[in-house]
């Protein structure tokens, strides 16, 4: 009998069972297995069993020799770590999978987590800039936080030194996530090791790398595009002309996401792609009303009832104009003036 397959680029349903979890898990973790390639075996084989029986024989026709898949003891060993941190598993398709990350052709299939997952069903902007950031940059980081926490919104960024902290600080009272390029158990910068522990608490720290993963330079690019996917826009506050903050930008503009940027002195070296982006048509960022009124309608947080009701009323008529003789007289008319009995009613006519 023939397996069909179906032809998405997604697992159609999340896996319901264990086991399916732990064959997504071994699939996902296997040499030269990412979301990519991952994605395109569901697609090609219609299960992740399916496609671990398979593997071997894929990396042989690809002229890889002696490919093994991951062996069962590895996830073992990290979903044993994963319970000693308290991290929870998050599957593409799950109901708290966020759907903009979901909409990715890349999107990640598993997510370890920890903290509060409901926050991913809110509108979430993202800040990101410098590391060695000036004391203006981390000053409008952090009020950019604020204004958009008071306003509904969470923010998202990357837990690193400069602006990734000021954000994270700001708005951890509203609502804050933290994406990490090592796994939700390895704290880097270790500084931030008491933050970190706060977002737990009262945000969320999410990565798609493996449990005790310590991050290396190639870690931060696939963080980046997590980053910019989970957001409805991008707000680089500061970043030199060369920067992982521009590269989280050009992720945005592949996924569709609004980039903004707060501009900077030219002298600043720190404020260099903030003014390439601004001059290459980002929009420039002052407060956080800038950036919210550039995102698309609809993607706000939901008005009270109260306030949809007055919205949806229809709009009173507008005010009759008046001339500027008309608006120069204080007076109801019919006015007394000389210079304004032109505008007085005429006296009804006399009747003889």
């Amino acid at each position: 009998m023939t397996e069909e397959y179906t032809s998405s680029t997604h697992p159609p349903l999340p896996p319901t069972t264990e086991d399916i979890r732990y064959s997504w898990l071994r699939l996902l973790r296997s040499r030269r297995v990412g979301s990519v390639t991952f994605h395109r075996l569901i697609a090609e084989y219609g299960s992740a069993q399916n496609a671990l029986a398979a593997l071997p024989k894929v990396a042989r026709n690809a002229g890889v020799k002696g490919y093994k898949i991951c062996p069962a003891p590895v996830v073992d060993a990290e979903i044993k770590a994963a319970k000693a941190a308290k991290a929870r598993l998050l599957c593409l398709g799950d109901v708290a999978y966020p759907s903009q990350l979901a909409a990715l052709k890349d999107a990640p299939p598993l997510l370890w987590t920890r903290g509060d997952l409901s926050i991913l069903q809110h509108p979430i902007i993202a800040l990101v800039g410098a590391r060695n950031a000036s004391s203006l940059g981390i000053r409008m980081a952090r009020a950019l936080a604020r204004e958009l926490g008071a306003q509904g919104y969470i923010v998202v960024s990357g837990l690193a030194r400069g602006i990734d902290t000021a954000a994270h600080l700001a708005a951890l009272n509203s609502g804050t996530i933290a994406v990490m390029a090592g796994g939700v158990d390895v704290i880097y910068p270790a500084e931030n090791n008491s933050l970190a522990s706060d977002i737990a608490q009262q945000g969320l720290l999410l990565s798609e790398q493996p449990m005790g993963l310590r991050p290396q330079a190639r870690h931060f690019p696939p963080r980046n595009r997590i980053i910019s996917g989970l957001a409805s826009a991008v707000v680089v506050v500061e970043a030199a002309a060369k920067s992982g903050s521009l590269i989280t930008a050009r992720d945005a503009l592949d996924q569709g996401r609004e980039v903004l940027a707060v501009p900077g002195h030219p002298f600043d070296a720190r404020a260099s792609g903030c003014n390439m982006l601004i001059r290459d048509g980002a929009q420039l960022v002052r407060n956080a009303e800038d950036v919210i009124a550039a995102l698309p309608t609809g993607l706000g947080p939901s008005p009270p009832a109260q306030q949809q009701l007055q919205l949806d009323e229809p709009p009173p008529p507008p005010p009759q104009r008046r001339s500027l003789r008309e608006a120069a007289c204080v007076k109801q008319p019919p006015c007394t003036r000389k210079s304004c009995r032109a505008l007085a009613p005429l006296p009804p006519p006399r009747i003889s």
